[in-house]
C-alpha cells in the first residue's frame, strides 16, 4: 500500500472515531424531563419522552469507541502500519493450517505402513480417501471419479499409466503429461480418415477387414512405436489401449480422426507438493478400491 492510501485510511479512520465520539457527547442529555417534555414521536398510543439515554447504555457506548482506539493501536487497520502486536492474517493462516496439519496426523499414523491395497481393503480408510478426493479431484475427475471427456474414468479397469496402487500413487504425486502428435499435416486428410477407420476397426475387432487395409498400413509406419503392433497401447507411454472400446476423447471415426489430425495434450497436475504422503496414500487407497 503506497503512502498516500495508507494516509488517507488513517485520516478517514480517525476523523470517524472523533466524529461518533463527538455526536455522542453533544447530543448527551442529562436533565430528567419526566411528563413534561416529550419529543412529539408517537406509534400506536406509545409516546417518546425527551430523557437521557440510561447510564449504563451511555457507557457501552464509551466503552465501544475505547475498545476501537485499542484495537487499531494492537492490530493492523490504520493503512501501513502494522499493529503493535505484529498479528497478521498469513502468520494466523499459517498457524492454523499447522494446528490443522499436526491433528491430521495423528489421526492418520494408522495408515502409513500400509501399502495402498491394503488399504483399499480398510472401509475406514477408504471412505477418508473419498473425501479427500472430493475435495482434491473431483473438479476433473467427477463426484463419482467417472470422469468426462478428456478426463479419465476411474472405476473401470482401463489405465493409461497402470492400475497397481504404487503407480496410482506415482500418478497423483508426480503427475502425468500424455502428448499425441497432430499427424494432419504429416498424413493429408485422406489418410488421417484411413487410419482413423482402422482404429475403430481395431475397437471393433475387425482390423482383418479388407476396406481398412489401407489404413493398417499407414497405422504400421507411424503410430505402431506408441500403441504397439497389434494397438495394446502402453502404460509407459501413457499409450491408450485401442483395441477396447474405451474412449477418452470419443470414439467415432469423426472424434477419432480429429485425434488424428490435431493431436491430443493430457496434463495430470502433479500434487506431491499440495498434499501430504498420507493424504495421497488414501485418495490412491480410494481410486484404487474404484475399481476392484
Amino acid at each position: 500500500m503506497n503512502s498516500f492510501w495508507s494516509l488517507w485510511i488513517i485520516v478517514l479512520t480517525g476523523v470517524t472515531i472523533a466524529g461518533v465520539l463527538w455526536i455522542l457527547l453533544a447530543n448527551r442529555k442529562t436533565t430528567q424531563h419526566g411528563d413534561d417534555q416529550k419529543t412529539g414521536h408517537e406509534y400506536d398510543g406509545i409516546e417518546e419522552y425527551d430523557n437521557p439515554l440510561p447510564a449504563w447504555w451511555m457507557n457501552m457506548f464509551i466503552i465501544s469507541i475505547l475498545f476501537s482506539v485499542a484495537y487499531l493501536i494492537a492490530y493492523p487497520g490504520m493503512g501501513s502500519f502494522r499493529g503493535m502486536l505484529g498479528w497478521t492474517q498469513v502468520q494466523q493462516y499459517e498457524k492454523e493450517m499447522a494446528d490443522a496439519e499436526e491433528a491430521f496426523l495423528e489421526g492418520y499414523q494408522q495408515f502409513v505402513d500400509k501399502s495402498v491395497e491394503g488399504l483399499a481393503a480398510d472401509p475406514k480408510a477408504v471412505k477418508m480417501g473419498q473425501r479427500l478426493f472430493s475435495n482434491n479431484c473431483s473438479v476433473c475427475h467427477g463426484a463419482d471419479a467417472r470422469g468426462t471427456t478428456g478426463y479419465p474414468d476411474l472405476t473401470d479397469k482401463d489405465w493409461l499409466w497402470g492400475g497397481s496402487g504404487e503407480q496410482i500413487r506415482h500418478s497423483i504425486t508426480m503427475g502425468r503429461m500424455a502428448a499425441m502428435p497432430a499427424w494432419g499435416t504429416a498424413l493429408g486428410e485422406e489418410r488421417v480418415h484411413a487410419v482413423s477407420r482402422y482404429v475403430k476397426a481395431l475397437s471393433e475387432q475387425q482390423q482383418a477387414d479388407p476396406a481398412v487395409a489401407d489404413g493398417k498400413v499407414i497405422f504400421d509406419m507411424f503410430c505402431t512405436a506408441c500403441h504397439g503392433a497389434s494397438g495394446e497401447g502402453s502404460i509407459y507411454l501413457g499409450a491408450p489401449n485401442l483395441m477396447d472400446d474405451i474412449w477418452l476423447y470419443g470414439g467415432s471415426v469423426e472424434k477419432i480422426s480429429e485425434s488424428v489430425r490435431l493431436g491430443r495434450f493430457g496434463r495430470m497436475p502433479a500434487h506431491g507438493e499440495l498434499l501430504s504422503e498420507e493424504r495421497i496414500q488414501l485418495i490412491s487407497a480410494y481410486v484404487y478400491s474404484l475399481s476392484q
